[in-house]
């Protein structure tokens, strides 16, 4: 199904040349479908196969429309004055025209590179993979390749770096890019935290955006190489913000980077040259693969994917998710310049089948049980609009259990009676103040369905919102009072000295399933 996509298109649906298949992707601002070559393209050499991102169309607010206009022009023009082999490739660009579907009708589409799946999923079956240097060694290349064109990436991370079916490593999400002008780029105001160089985290915003030097990208790479041969991020703390300001101490001097023991010595080098307190002293893109080269050894480079077994590949047909026969690896949704937020092949009910992405399945196993029925369609989204709020109570396993108590992870609740849909059973006139990320309301007050890469992280901001604002010391555990604020208002939870009398059959399931969703040793 894919109701729950950002830009919903019916198997079937002809673009150009092209036939849409089956979902591979969806994040806030586009989707990502599977397409084949129906029509004549070999005159401009156009592959059997491709994925096609579709990015919405005329139905959003202006805001976000201005917005999106830039990430497009900007992916764009990168993949049309760039054709290197480590950077995703894309054949066209082309425009819908289609009157009698006006959620479809003028949207862009992206004609890129199939691939078969990400590091980013690859990593979640296989934190440590044998071939870590390797596919070490193809990132490297492709920074060096897109450094010496002129261009900073600004969003190097595992769900950015593509795996192809021959073996090779591509770079992807070139949204965020651009172009060199003397020392500096200018890139919009986002990233993300783990991958960030401290003199970023806040850093001031221009009229042009954030500038931004390719010492940013070195940076991501010597936290993403420590990942890959360790499993482990270089700098402590449990979440996201922690290791952002373990990295703020760190650029201070009070504060050590914490290698890995194993960690082998060639790489304990080459991730401190990367990752050092100034950007004066980082080392740059084409020295960097010098040392990676030599790090890797003769043959390096030569990254073989396993083969899949003929179960795994029908598997695959039904799913989208490469599932790797034996357990052994697992290669899921790919990231076509957008987060991966709802798997394919999924309801997302709490009747998902078992064909659901591998790669959501499995991530933030040490924050969210993966055993208790969260759809692993929503893993993912869950955990990472958790990681967005700076509040420490607003975690994934509370957002996980109020939405199985608002909904049941139905994406397609409908309660006409109380004037609430979807997945976080939102009032539309309320979801219109959270739907945007700076708080503010949207011009018009949206209707349902309303799917879940929306509601969730507006649920999210709604949270970290309400957080603050309940008093201290009020009884019972905080983030029940939370969840019980979302139902009634933290006023009413103020007033009353804790969780409501009408609310109270409410909080006792909440306070269930967020022991139901703790990991072991967590509460």
């Amino acid at each position: 199904m894919t109701e729950a996509y950002a830009v919903p298109v019916p198997k079937g649906y002809r673009v150009g040349v092209w036939e849409v298949r089956e979902p591979i992707a969806t994040g806030a601002f586009g989707s990502v479908y599977a397409a084949r070559r129906v029509g004549d393209g070999t005159a401009t050499r156009l592959p059997p196969t491709a994925a096609l991102k579709f990015l919405p169309t005329g139905t959003a607010t202006p805001r976000r429309l201005t917005h999106l206009r830039e990430l497009i022009e900007r992916e764009v023009e990168l993949y049309r004055r760039l054709r290197h082999p480590r950077l995703v490739r894309m054949y066209q660009t082309l425009t819908v025209d289609d009157p009698a579907h006006p959620d479809l009708d003028g949207a862009t589409v992206l004609v890129l590179e199939k691939a078969e799946g990400s590091l980013s999923a690859l990593l979640a079956a296989t934190p440590r993979p044998a071939a870590g240097p390797a596919l070490l060694a193809q990132i490297a290349e492709g920074l060096a390749q897109l450094h010496d064109a002129g261009w900073v990436h600004g969003d190097l991370k595992p769900a950015n770096v593509l795996l192809m079916a021959d073996g090779s490593v591509r770079l992807a999400d070139f949204n965020m890019a651009a172009e060199l002008e003397g020392t500096h780029a200018y890139t919009p105001a986002f990233s993300t935290p783990d991958y960030t160089p401290p003199e970023l985290l806040w850093t001031e915003i221009g009229e042009r955006g954030r500038r931004i030097r390719p010492s940013a990208d070195i940076w991501a790479f010597g936290v993403l190489a420590h990942l890959v041969l360790t499993g482990s991020f270089p700098l402590p703390g449990a979440t996201p913000a922690a290791r952002r300001d373990a990295a703020a101490a760190y650029a201070r001097g009070v504060d050590e980077l914490r290698l890995s023991p194993e960690l082998p010595d060639a790489w304990r080098e080459i991730v401190r040259a990367c990752l050092t307190r100034t950007h004066q002293q980082r080392i740059g893109g084409a020295a960097l693969l010098r040392r990676v080269t030599a790090a890797t050894g003769p043959g390096g480079r030569a990254l073989r994917l396993p083969r899949l077994s003929p179960a795994a590949r029908r598997l695959r047909r039904r799913s989208v998710a490469a599932v790797l026969a034996g357990a052994v690896t697992a290669l899921a949704a790919l990231a076509y310049s957008i987060s991966v937020w709802a798997g394919a092949g999924s309801s997302g009910g709490s009747g998902s089948g078992a064909t659901a992405n591998v790669s959501a399945a499995a991530y933030g196993a040490s924050e969210l049980r993966t055993d208790r029925g969260v759809p692993p369609a929503y893993r993912l989204l869950i955990v990472e609009t958790a990681h967005d709020c700076d509040q420490k109570e607003v975690t994934p396993v509370l957002i996980a259990a109020m939405l199985k108590v608002e909904s049941d992870f139905d994406p397609d609740l409908s309660d006409p009676d109380h004037d609430e849909y979807g997945i976080a059973r939102w009032t539309p006139r309320v979801l219109r103040w959270w739907m945007n990320e700076d708080g503010t309301p949207g011009e018009a007050v949206p209707q349902p369905p309303f799917p879940p890469a929306e509601s969730i992280p507006a649920m999210g901001r709604y949270l970290c919102w309400i957080t603050p604002r309940l008093h201290e010391g009020l009884p019972g555990d905080r983030r029940v009072l939370i969840a019980a604020a979302y139902r009634t208002s933290y006023r009413t939870v103020n007033a009353t000295g804790g969780v409501p009398p009408d609310v109270r059959a409410y909080a006792g399931r909440v306070a269930h399933f967020l022991k139901e969703y703790a990991p072991p040793g967590k509460k």
